[in-house]
């Protein structure tokens, strides 16, 4: 079955929907556009911690099929997303060893979709994201993901620090994929409550979240290229987790 991505468009209409709590992923934005509904929409979608993009105008006609969209179009998430502290205890108390992972703000819905694929597919109890900056979860992400992104908890928050702590005050250990170290991903204990966090594909993670993490750990790379595609890392990492609770 396809599931298509809502998008609703007008200001007023977007504003009566992040009232009426509708889970949005993002709103694309006119540029240089202004006005009193304009601030009042701008004032929500911050408060509520809203991924937005100012675009052209021409992009917003394509979005709305060239109705009326003054200016803003919004997509409506076809999915509900999950309180992460609300998740690690339901983990906990049906016996789980916990398994998240934490996307910092990766950008490509491709990729975002293929990660929750392999996600499902290794038992991963949640994944988190963060509510600016990340691929939306739209029609292109779940078609990548096989559906998968039906199966697997997805939750965001402010920001991936508040996870790192909440994460940590859980007694699951953390890990971050990143070249910016010596220790590898065969020195790595999955065998035990743990987060593993993926950085974008540009910036990798964050140095603030590398900072806070309880472990570092990176990819043997026996070729010339330097990097892997995050999704592939990313299903490397799960592998490594799946293959040590299996021993």
């Amino acid at each position: 079955m396809e599931h298509q991505t809502e998008n609703i468009f007008g200001i007023r209409a977007i504003i009566e929907a992040i009232n009426s709590g509708s889970t949005i992923s993002k709103i694309y934005l006119q540029k240089e556009l202004k006005g009193p509904l304009f601030s009042e929409l701008h004032s929500l979608v911050k408060s509520n911690g809203i991924a937005t993009s100012m675009v052209p105008v021409e992009k917003l006609d394509r979005l709305s099929k060239h109705n009326n969209h003054q200016g803003a179009v919004a997509q409506i998430s076809p999915i509900a997303f999950f309180d992460l502290e609300t998740l690690i205890e339901k983990t906990v108390a049906e016996g789980k060893t916990p398994l998240f992972l934490l996307l910092d703000q990766l950008s490509d819905v491709r990729n975002f979709g293929a990660i929750i694929r392999t996600a499902e597919c290794t038992g991963v109890n949640g994944i988190v994201i963060q509510k600016s900056g990340s691929a939306p979860v739209n029609a292109e992400t779940i078609k990548t993901s096989a559906g998968a992104a039906f199966k697997v908890p997805i939750c965001k928050v402010d920001h991936l620090k508040d996870a790192l702590f909440v994460l940590q005050a859980s007694e699951i250990k953390t890990v971050a994929a990143t070249e910016k170290t010596e220790d590898s991903i065969f020195d790595v204990n999955f065998n035990q409550p743990i987060a593993i966090i993926m950085g974008s594909e540009h910036r990798g993670v964050n140095p603030s979240i590398l900072k806070m993490v309880d472990y570092k750990a990176k990819l043997p790379l026996l070729g010339e290229i330097d990097s892997l595609n995050v999704s592939v890392a990313c299903g490397a990492f799960l592998y490594e987790t799946v293959r040590q609770r299996m021993l």
